[in-house]
Parts: structure tokens; C-alpha cells; sequence
């Protein structure tokens, strides 16, 4: 459980339900063979135009303290540069594009320990920005039961936040999360799981780099007025509250040697915001399992929040204060906000080099625009590609 980046260094990246770390590989309990895991991979995110990019990278050990208890370990470091968009309408006085750079360091440690059918792990995370401060904890169980064909999963995760915001002090803003997840074996060839996920978050939920733009008219020094566009900050709500549903199957097909995976997430929070995922992914093994093919498509479309507008012009008694600490009425132009859809088609290859090394390497075409009446300027909308690299050590 890393905490999520927030600032506007990586708006365009984590809000977007691009999922940095998916072609690591999974993070399982080691086999009875095994002592030591590590792995290691590079992810490089680059919008058309060099309008943004974004390189990562993961390095992770996992150890075998003994038959029931593993140790994991993780770090990270991503660097962001580029131009993200302010919130304001292009073509205008005030700048559509904002130029930003910044790196988050990130480090995480779990232990896990098998108590009869119960395997239980806590988790630590830290993270920071040059703006952005994470802490985290969380606490899971993984319960089998019917003889191993059933999992059921529980647990909760915390995250305590500190945002800084230029012109007052640092702000907090906290999250919880409770899962409750279920996996069975229906048999040999076939495995179906669905998770529940209810979160909450309160505190400073603002993105304090995005802003909304008004006409406002000032005197012009004859006796008249002139109209003239201001940038003012965003007003989200204190609150929110989230549902996320995850449904997923996995068949392996014995004659191709290949297993078919499909994931539908829904979400719905009281921003107004209700999305739909899907995923598809056919991993196809060649040359006794030493090389995997993975083809793979999400699409995810999503509604805009209530408070979501292009211009403060449309919202009525709107304030428009300095430094807004969720008090209504409520408005924000991030295009994150705004009702949306997005397309991604990929491939990932695997690669066991030998007994203890496997390469593993991804490509994948992401794109994401506007829909409906809600929507941001078209511009705002990025089209990215993805490379990814990884290799993993077994001993």
C-alpha cells in the first residue's frame, strides 16, 4: 500500500487510474524452496508532445524468514517534468499549461506471518514529495478455508497526509479504507474473486496547484469597467466517501496452453463521481511455460463530479476565497473531474532467462478524452505511452 501521489506533479499519472506498478511481478508468498526474491523495473510514462513524462522505478526483496513468516520490501522513486494543465480555458488570458518537476521517494515493509489456515501482515509506507508527505498502515488477513479452494480477505488501510499549500501552514488530510475480498476455486482450470472496498476521506482535499477561472469586471480608470479573467484556487468538498466493487475471473485453456483473465470494477463516491472499469487479458505460454505473451485492454469511463465546471462564471454564490477549505458552494475544473473515458491496448512479454532469473518488458497506448455535456477542453486530455522493463531473482 503505497500511498498515492497527489500533487500536480503527478495528476496526470495516478488520478487517471494508470496503474504504475502493474507489470511488477505479484507479490506471493515464496515457495518452500525459495529464501530470497528480489526484483527490480523501470517504467518510463510519456505523453504526445512531451507534454508530460514520468519515469519510475521499483525495487523490491522479498525474504523467507522461516516456513510461516516473510518479510517484503519495497522502494520507489519517480521523477515528473513537463506541463500540466491549470484549469483555466485555453485561448484565454491566464496560462492553460503550468511547467512542474518534482520526485517522490517512497519505501514500504510488510511482514506476514502463517497462524494455522490465517495468514496475517502488517504494512508500513512512507512517502515524499517536494510538497507532500505520506504515512501509512495496514492490516490484513487472508483465511483459508475448504480445504485451500477458498480465501477470504479482510482488512484496513490508514493513511495520514500532509499538504502543503503556499501561504498558510502545511494541511492534513486523512484516509481509510476496509476491504472485504473473496477468491474460490471452482477447479483445476478456473478461479473467481470479488472485493469490496468502502474508504473515506477527510481533511484538505483540495489539489492546491489547480485552479478555475472567472470574468471579473474592474474599473478601468475612465469611469467604466473592463472585463478581465482571474484564476482563482479550487473548493472541493472536506468529505468523501467511496465504494469500489471488483469482480474477476481467471480460466486456463489446457490446448493453447493459456489462461484468460477478466476484471469489471465499478466505483461510486458522494462526489458524484461513478466509474466502470474493464480489463481483458489473454497471457499465452510458449516453449514449456519459458516465454509468456500477454495482449491485454481496459477501458474505463467515469461521470463528472457535482462541482465540476469549466469556468466560475456558472457557479452561483461562489465565493472564490483565498485559500478554500471545503465550505460550499463547491466547484473545480480538473479535467480528472470531468466526465470521461479512457483506452488503453498493450502487450507484455515474460521471459524465464533460467532457474532463478526471468526479464519481464511492456508496451501500452493510453488515451483518455472528454464525453458528454461535462466535460473539459479537449486539450486537457492526454494520450500517453507506457514502457515498462522488469527482472526478477529467485534464490
Amino acid at each position: 500500500m503505497f500511498p498515492r501521489f497527489h500533487s500536480s506533479s503527478v495528476q496526470t499519472v495516478a488520478d487517471s487510474r494508470l496503474p504504475l506498478a502493474a507489470f511488477l511481478l505479484p507479490a506471493l508468498p515464496l515457495a518452500a524452496q525459495e529464501k530470497f526474491r528480489y526484483d527490480t523495473s523501470y517504467q518510463l510514462y510519456k505523453e504526445e508532445a512531451d507534454r508530460m513524462r514520468v519515469e519510475s522505478w521499483y525495487y523490491r526483496a522479498e525474504m523467507s524468514l522461516s516456513e510461516a513468516t516473510l518479510l517484503r520490501f519495497q522502494l520507489l522513486r519517480d521523477a515528473v517534468s513537463g506541463a500540466t494543465p491549470t484549469g483555466a480555458q485555453p485561448g484565454g488570458g491566464q496560462p492553460f499549461l503550468a511547467e512542474i518537476e518534482d520526485v517522490r521517494n517512497g519505501v514500504l515493509a510488510a511482514l506476514s506471518q502463517q497462524l494455522g489456515d490465517h495468514r496475517l501482515e502488517l504494512e508500513v509506507s512512507r512517502s515524499l514529495e517536494s510538497d507532500y508527505l505520506s504515512n501509512g498502515l495496514s492490516f490484513s488477513d487472508h483465511w483459508e478455508l475448504n480445504q485451500k479452494n477458498t480465501t477470504l480477505s479482510v482488512g484496513i488501510n490508514y493513511l495520514d497526509d500532509s499538504v502543503r499549500v503556499i501561504g498558510i501552514p502545511y494541511q492534513k488530510k486523512y484516509s481509510y479504507d476496509f476491504f472485504l475480498g473473496l477468491s474460490q476455486i471452482l477447479d483445476k482450470n478456473t478461479i473467481l474473486s470479488a472485493n469490496l472496498t468502502v474508504g473515506s476521506n477527510e481533511g484538505y482535499l483540495n489539489d492546491p496547484y489547480k485552479a478555475i477561472q472567472r470574468t471579473d469586471s474592474v474599473p478601468d480608470g475612465l469611469g467604466g469597467t473592463v472585463d478581465v479573467v482571474n484564476l482563482y484556487r479550487e473548493n472541493r468538498p472536506a468529505e468523501r466517501l467511496r465504494t469500489v466493487l471488483q469482480l474477476q475471473g481467471t480460466h486456463f485453456f489446457n490446448r493453447p496452453q493459456a489462461a484468460l483473465d477478466a476484471l469489471w470494477r465499478i466505483s461510486n463516491d458522494d462526489f458524484g463521481v461513478f466509474s466502470q472499469t474493464w480489463q481483458l487479458e489473454w497471457r499465452q505460454s510458449f516453449w514449456n511455460g519459458r516465454v509468456e505473451l500477454i495482449p491485454f485492454g481496459r477501458y474505463y469511463l467515469q461521470s463528472a463530479a457535482d462541482f465540476f465546471y469549466n469556468t466560475l462564471d456558472e457557479v452561483r454564490g461562489a465565493r472564490a476565497e483565498d485559500y478554500p477549505m471545503g465550505r460550499g458552494p463547491h466547484y473545480s475544473a480538473d479535467y480528472r473531474l470531468s466526465s470521461l473515458q479512457t483506452a488503453s491496448l498493450g502487450l507484455k512479454l515474460r521471459l524465464r532467462l533460467g532457474e532463478h532469473c526471468s526479464f519481464s518488458a511492456a508496451c501500452e497506448d493510453y488515451r483518455m478524452q472528454g464525453r458528454g455535456s461535462k466535460q473539459a477542453p479537449a486539450e486537457a486530455y492526454p494520450r500517453a505511452r507506457l514502457l515498462t522493463l522488469g527482472v526478477s531473482f529467485l534464490f
